[in-house]
């Protein structure tokens, strides 16, 4: 249903553009979006550049946003592990395993389709994308934020353009440094050998910047675990730069270098689960940021999958 909107213009008002005034009292919808609507200006047809004077009337009729979400691409396959809701954002501890929405092959059972039956989404992400604004893959687990609202759905694309966020993840990698902590940065860009890859290269591409800290370490077993905070959010950033510097995700099938590490594994326990995972040992476990609408901070923390504890045990006792 269409919702109509009046106002009157103040006299703190006088000499702003109409779209302006709009925008400024409708938050929840872009000044293009505004100028698609039907508005009057005292009782008859004005252009959204006309400057307003004290006392002003303007009507605005808001047309009803319709989503093409079928019902019947909406899922109820996963237990939900919200973090925290309002009405303007839901935040989730996604599952490892879980496309994060529909696409070719992947009809069914999404992470989206999963929260639409749990509660609504902004459209703004578009029919198949409702309320995304940042990504994990197939087999990254974590902290993720949806926006319910629009005005959410806007706020939150400016956090994540802006960088203006906390992004934290856990990985187990290969390997053992000689350092506790590093700086990698290098620019990304999809490989010209298969377009399923992201690369390092030294022109073109875009910047990627990684700080990482050693978080522990299993000299006997050769691997790491690693804190990586993200500067930049480029594709498959933490698993390109990792591995480019040698230390590769454990279970990455794309960059893991796996066959080859194998070899090297003595203790059958841990031979055991790196054959029987097939998914990167990466973790999004803490997401910092203001909250897109109200601005106050917020905190969210979410534990480490089973499997990833699983293979902590194990390197514990090897040590």
């Amino acid at each position: 249903m269409q919702e109509v909107r009046d106002f009157v213009a103040a006299d703190s008002d006088v000499g702003v553009r109409l779209d302006k005034f709009l925008a400024d009292l409708l938050p929840a919808f872009s000044r293009s979006e505004i100028q698609k609507f039907n508005v009057s200006l005292n009782g008859g047809n004005t252009k959204f550049s006309t400057r307003l004077r004290a006392g002003d009337k303007i009507s605005v009729i808001i047309p009803e946003r319709i989503s093409n979400i079928a019902a019947e691409n909406v899922s109820c396959d996963l237990d939900l592990d919200i973090l925290y809701e309002d009405d303007d954002i839901i935040v989730i501890n996604k599952p490892r395993g879980v496309v994060m929405y529909p696409s070719a092959g992947n009809n069914t059972g999404t992470l989206v389709q999963n929260i639409l039956h749990h509660t609504n989404l902004s459209t703004l992400g578009g029919d198949v994308r409702p309320g995304v604004v940042h990504r994990l893959d197939k087999d990254t687990s974590g902290v993720m934020v949806f926006a319910k609202s629009d005005a959410a759905f806007r706020g939150l694309v400016k956090i994540f353009t802006a960088h203006d966020l906390t992004r934290k993840y856990l990985a187990f990698v290969w390997g053992v440094p000689n350092w506790e902590g590093a700086d990698i940065t290098g620019n990304i860009a999809r490989s010209s050998r298969n377009r399923q890859k992201m690369t390092m290269v030294k022109t073109g591409g875009k910047p990627a910047h990684t700080k990482v800290a050693v978080a522990d370490v299993w000299p006997r077993a050769g691997v790491s675990e690693f804190r990586c905070t993200l500067l930049t959010g480029r594709t498959h950033q933490i698993r390109v730069h990792l591995s480019a510097h040698g230390f590769p995700v454990l279970c990455d099938p794309v960059y893991g270098r796996s066959s080859v590490r194998l070899a090297s594994v003595k203790n059958l326990e841990l031979l055991d689960f790196l054959r029987r995972h097939n998914g990167q040992m990466l973790h999004a476990e803490v997401l910092d940021f203001n909250h897109p609408v109200t601005g106050k901070e917020m905190h969210f923390k979410a534990r480490l999958p089973d499997d990833m504890l699983e293979l902590k045990a194990i390197l514990d006792e090897i040590g």
